[in-house]
């Protein structure tokens, strides 16, 4: 989970296209991520999603939309968006839709703030983004102060967790 990153073609190696980007892996470190191909500003809905299947405890790779229902990604291709305490995407699990949250550019890596849709994660880690505002631990939005939460978007079930 590295910082907010335009690729270059000299250090990544395209796995896959779809449409609206591509997935890339780094030749250095190897990590895979999601990067744009396409322009997209603040507000725009990058794309629809939905559940391929509906679990009851979370994975590394689910999305959590209520408290015991964590679904897989659909499209799949999805799970390569990684983390940043700087994002610039947000899973909306109302609309089901994936929202810019700023301006994004070709090439940009698409990142979303974890804990944005996770209570509490299943598969906790030290945070490498190097954003400024970096919470260096990512293990949910039950393990982080609300003072700070508030300063994100968050899902509706997240929001009325912390309600609660």
């Amino acid at each position: 989970m590295a910082a907010i990153t335009t690729a270059t073609k000299t250090n990544y190696r395209v796995i896959s296209n779809h449409g609206f980007a591509e997935i890339l892996q780094n030749e250095i470190n190897g990590e895979k991520s999601l990067h744009s191909i396409t322009s997209f500003n603040a507000g725009d809905i990058i794309c629809n999603f939905s559940g391929e299947k509906i679990l009851s405890q979370p994975t590394y790779l689910t999305v959590q939309i209520a408290e015991t229902k964590h679904i897989i990604l659909n499209p799949v291709f999805l799970q390569y968006i990684n983390h940043s305490c700087t994002p610039n995407v947000f899973f909306d699990t109302h609309s089901f839709e994936l929202i810019a949250l700023k301006t994004i550019q070709p090439g940009d890596e698409l990142t979303f703030f974890y804990p944005s849709t996770e209570w509490s994660m299943a598969q906790p880690f030290a945070c490498t983004c190097g954003t400024a505002n970096c919470l260096q631990t990512i293990s949910g939005a039950a393990h982080i102060n609300t003072e700070i939460l508030v300063k994100y978007k968050l899902t509706h079930f997240i929001q009325r967790m912390l309600n609660q």
